[in-house]
């Protein structure tokens, strides 16, 4: 799924359905925390109006009790006008390989002092894009992910795999020299995923590829596409992906 940098996606229903439902956040908490993130960050927000109008600007503040957000605004900027008289945007935004997309609405000018923001409610719900083929994370060491299947010829052999890095659309798993050797090209059904204690669930595995890892390795790595996540299967996926990328961003500061 492709999109236009920093265009907005077209999110309307389809015969009354959400197309993109997999990938909405309702729960205010996370919808927060995503907020916040763009906040700490100061990732650039691109906000478009229904009339064309468009400004680049950041999130300065997240106010919980008032249900408000404040973002920077240029007084002399043209485009400021028109997105006021609009009292409506569209607000798109990038966290690492994720993209954010969210509703702005009842637009205000607040001037200051010494400088001006333009303070909207908060949105009550957004979309997250995760680029499928842009970011795979390596989980870290101590949590010791792991995938347990069944061994596809050998039914009566429980496997239980370290997940070695993830995507939202497939993993490399672990596959020891002790363990008889799985084809590429089959599918695994039923495997367990114990990526942390808030993401686990069953998915099947479509193995595309059996490489070595590196001439002093033991094991070779099996490259497996994930077929027909579900869609509560890959928020949380998403979730766990967002996580672990804050962990990698926070250690390589210390």
């Amino acid at each position: 799924m492709a999109f236009m940098d920093t265009q907005p996606a077209p999110l309307g229903d389809i015969d009354g359905l959400d197309p993109y439902a997999a990938f909405r956040v309702d729960a205010t908490r996370e919808i927060i925390a995503l907020l916040r993130e763009l906040n700490e960050t100061g990732s650039p927000v691109q906000l478009s109006a229904p009339g064309g109008a468009h400004m680049s600007t950041v999130i300065w503040s997240v106010d919980v009790t008032g249900h408000r957000i404040s973002m920077r605004a240029e007084p002399d900027d043209p485009q400021l006008s028109q997105l006021i008289d609009a009292n409506e945007a569209t607000a798109v935004a990038y966290l690492e390989a994720v993209k954010l997309q969210f509703d702005v609405n009842d637009l205000v000018l607040v001037r200051g002092a010494r400088a001006c923001a333009l303070q909207a409610r908060m949105p009550q719900a957004m979309h997250r894009f995760q680029r499928r083929q842009a970011f795979r994370v390596r989980p870290q060491m101590r949590t010791a992910p792991t995938a347990v299947m069944r061994h596809p010829a050998m039914p009566d052999m429980q496997l239980a795999l370290r997940v070695l890095d993830v995507s939202i659309g497939g993993c490399s798993l672990l596959l020891p020299d002790d363990v008889p050797p799985l084809a590429a090209g089959g599918q695994v059904r039923g495997v367990v995923f114990e990526l942390s204690p808030d993401a686990h669930f069953v998915a099947t595995l479509q193995v595309h590829h059996v490489t070595s890892i590196r001439p002093d390795a033991t094991g070779v790595r099996l490259g497996c596409e994930f077929v027909r996540l579900g869609a509560d299967h890959e928020r949380m996926l998403q979730r766990y992906i967002d996580q672990t990328q804050k962990r990698h961003r926070l250690l390589s500061l210390s």
